[in-house]
């Protein structure tokens, strides 16, 4: 009976190496696809005096990092970028690029040192924002 115990902890040990390997390999693929998806993220040039005035709202997701933002225009000028949701790693820095948007009045402004990723995809859903439908007009 001793070795039939020992037969079943060394199996259930196995079975919970397995299932931690497996766990760790998927884990690594969403990292490798967030990376990937991050990276082929791209901007349209969008001519932001054409865009009607209102309040837009848009969103990007790339698994790890995810923004929700609105967006206000007014005379075709953006006047202020809210961040409603932000997922990230860490980086929370980034939400200050909103300002850097509405100072501009650009989205492909440059990212936040040290917050790269999350700059990208917050700039990303403001421009996804700009190219939906209002929200609410003024």
């Amino acid at each position: 009976m001793g070795i039939s115990k020992k037969r079943i902890v060394l199996f259930i040990i196995m079975v919970l190496l397995l299932v931690g390997f497996v766990s760790g390999i998927l884990y690594l693929k969403g990292v490798a696809d967030y990376r990937q998806a991050v990276r082929e993220t791209t901007f349209e040039d969008i001519n932001i005096s054409d865009i009607p005035d209102g309040v837009y709202v848009g969103e990007y997701d790339v698994n790890f990092i995810y923004a929700k933002v609105e967006v206000t225009v007014q005379n075709g000028e953006i006047t202020n970028i809210n961040i409603l949701e932000h997922r990230h790693e860490r980086g929370k820095a980034a939400e200050v690029i909103a300002d850097s948007i509405v100072d501009e009045q650009k989205i492909d402004v440059d990212a936040i040192s040290g917050a790269t990723n999350s700059s990208t995809v917050i700039k990303k859903a403001v421009e996804n924002a700009l190219k939906s439908r209002k929200l609410t007009t003024f």
